[in-house]
């Protein structure tokens, strides 16, 4: 017989999770079903682990420059098996806060592969779910309400597929307990400069391969340009509008000669990091009427799919796949179940981060896309080496950028490329969704010495007075 519940979540993710509290706390019956570990992608093969490591390295690299300060260390080195147990005992204490939530919510967590299945005995309408556990056990599971929240997977270089040992992607690099020697990073966006920007740190020898104009494609151009420059500068070496050649491509046993447009390049492995597919295959999909496009469930902006009692949210819905994001969604979607017709989450309301040195944040509009949209633009930039708190850090490098409308003042995009970036963008984001102006950023009097006096004068810059400059 299968069992009743108000709200069923497949997928244990951030967006899964927090759906399920949200409804929960609504005084709903709700089950989540996780073929893997609670937490999903972002806490056991992205967001946390690869911030963790990022971590390790910054404390390498600034354990190397302690004498800077006065600090005496003698020499430095870095032991990955020691940085891989701290990436894990943080992971672990997380997934265990998730599963008291579980607890604490009476959310029901059923361990095990789900299928969506048509219509039968059980139910008039497709919907039910099957969770085969690792014993090969099933068990039904009937919901009046169900979401689909079952993230992403590493996307495949074509004629390149991997093999997790040479040719990787992120969840190998992950597991590593030996740093190699040299890698070519296949992709210069936000996984590519992340993973370059750590392994270069680590001392390893690093080739970071875009195919396009520019690495961080999605950025503003300004941004972009630092990026890339400040990698240059730790020893990155960066190649653009190249392409892989799988085909002249050679695996050996220990090392991969990998061809990048007319040059051989052998490293020890190379990173593939040219995005994410969605995870939707195998899920019973097609005992439904949802509509899949590219592999994309096709949602409305209620997240509803084309079965009103079934919902779709996160990676699998191909819109921007950050934790975060999936987690609004979430939100979103359990707010529509209550009949509280929420607002559409603006997703140009949404921060944007990248972790690496120095680490990059926006929000809104780049100044290409306001052109585009037919904006009239002005910017104000600063750069962080005019602030003392900057040099204090030892992380001058970068800047902060407003975006406004000529005509009207409005603010229209931050982006921010240095220290604590992707702590300081909360800032912009919050003067983007109370629709200010630089003007009235600008009258904001920030505390010194702070990184975030760097607002204030960008804000001043829109209109030609900044003061430290």
């Amino acid at each position: 017989m299968a069992r009743e519940f108000d709200v069923v979540v497949i997928g244990g993710g951030p967006g899964g999770y927090v759906a399920a509290i949200k409804a929960a706390q609504a005084g709903k019956s709700v089950a989540i079903v996780e073929a893997r570990k609670l937490g999903g992608t972002c806490l056991h093969r992205g967001c946390i682990p690869t911030k963790a490591l990022l971590k390790a390295a910054h404390v390498y690299q600034t354990a190397k420059q302690s004498t800077t300060y006065g600090v005496e260390t003698g020499d430095v080195t870095f032991n990955m098996e020691r940085a891989q147990t701290y990436k894990r005992d943080l992971v672990a204490g997380l997934e265990k806060g998730i599963e008291h939530l579980m607890k604490q919510g009476k959310i029901e967590v059923f361990r095990g592969k789900a299928s969506i299945l048509g219509p039968s005995i059980f139910s008039p309408q497709p919907g039910t779910v099957s969770v085969e556990d690792e014993s090969g056990e099933s068990e039904l599971i009937l919901p009046n309400q169900l979401i689909i929240a079952t993230g992403s997977i590493p996307r495949e270089l074509p004629g390149l597929p991997f093999d997790h040992k040479r040719i990787l992607n992120s969840d190998d690099l992950l597991n590593f307990e030996t740093l190699p020697e040299s890698i070519a990073i296949v992709g210069g966006g936000v996984i590519g400069v992340e993973w370059a920007s750590m392994l270069v740190d680590l001392d390893v020898n690093v080739t970071l391969i875009e195919v396009g104009d520019r690495l961080l494609p999605l950025e503003d151009k300004a941004v972009s340009r630092e990026v890339e420059r400040l990698l240059k500068k730790r020893g990155v070496r960066v190649k653009k509008s190249v392409t892989v050649d799988a085909e002249r491509t050679l695996i050996h046993e220990n090392a991969v000669e990998i061809a990048v447009g007319e040059e051989m390049l052998q490293v020890d492995c190379v990173l593939v990091s040219v995005g994410r597919v969605a995870n939707t295959e195998d899920l019973g999909l097609q005992n439904t009427s949802i509509v899949v496009e590219n592999g994309i469930i096709q949602v409305d902006s209620q997240y509803r799919t084309k079965e009103r009692h079934i919902f779709a949210i996160g990676d699998c819905i191909g819109k921007l796949q950050l934790a975060h994001v999936a987690s609004a969604e979430g939100v979103k979607a359990v707010e529509t179940i209550l009949g509280l017709e929420p607002t559409p989450l603006d997703y140009a309301l949404i921060p944007r981060c990248v972790y690496s040195v120095p680490e990059v944040a926006s929000v809104g509009l780049t100044e290409e896309a306001a052109k585009e949209a037919g904006h009239d633009v002005k910017t104000g930039t600063y750069r962080f080496n005019g602030l003392g708190k900057a040099r204090i850090e030892g992380q001058a490098d970068g800047f902060v950028k407003l975006v406004s409308d000529k005509e009207t003042d409005d603010l229209l995009g931050v982006h921010i490329v240095g220290p604590k970036a992707t702590e300081l963008i909360t800032e912009g984001g919050l003067a983007l969704v109370l629709n200010a102006t630089a003007w009235e950023m600008g009258q904001l009097v920030h505390p010194h010495p702070a990184l975030s006096e760097a607002f204030q004068e960008a804000a001043l810059a829109v209109d030609g007075l900044p003061i430290h400059a």
